[in-house]
């Protein structure tokens, strides 16, 4: 939960600490820092920033969400799960710029990771059916809204299934 700046800043101090703790001898205390700065680069290459960019996402600044996500230069490093969410985020993100079909990149990949409850993952295939609906791919945005109904979701995600269903309704009628 911290900004890679810090992270590097944090190393730097802790390498300054462990040859200090290596000239004193202190073995006992090099260990624990080597440790230390091992658990900060694992930490920088599997959980990146996305927690920090989902809060700011949550908050609806976007330009502050986009410039940490950006700040991972390898996304295929993450943990499954932060991988999720940072493709479910930088997919609203590139919905916000009406770029639709990088936005649908985005959900696809989102759809193969784990998020944190059925409804995230309902929210993903949602998105799917409208981006598929858009393209006048019936056929595909009905198959998103059956994976979306099998999870377990929230009202507001049912309102919304219902939604696109009768949206489809109408483009079969015509």
């Amino acid at each position: 939960m911290i900004t890679n700046k810090v992270r590097f800043i944090l190393i730097a101090l802790a390498v300054v600490l462990l040859a200090w703790t290596i000239t004193k001898q202190e073995y006992q205390a090099s260990a624990l820092v080597a440790l230390g700065i091992l658990l900060l680069i694992i930490s920088y290459l599997r959980d990146g920033t996305v927690v920090l960019a989902a809060r700011s996402f949550q908050r609806n600044d976007y330009d502050k969400t986009e410039k940490l996500l950006q700040e991972i230069k390898y996304p295929e490093r993450l943990r499954a799960k932060r991988r999720g969410y940072y493709e479910f985020i930088y997919g609203n993100i590139e919905l916000k710029r009406l770029n639709y079909e990088e936005a649908e990149r985005h959900f696809q990949i989102a759809s193969r990771f784990p998020l944190r409850n059925g409804n995230d993952k309902a929210y993903v295939m949602v998105h799917l059916a409208n981006l598929s609906l858009r393209k006048h791919e019936s056929d595909r945005a009905e198959a998103y809204l059956v994976k979306a109904r099998e999870l377990k979701t929230s009202s507001r995600v049912k309102d919304i299934i219902l939604k696109i269903e009768k949206e489809i309704q109408k483009r079969f009628e015509q």
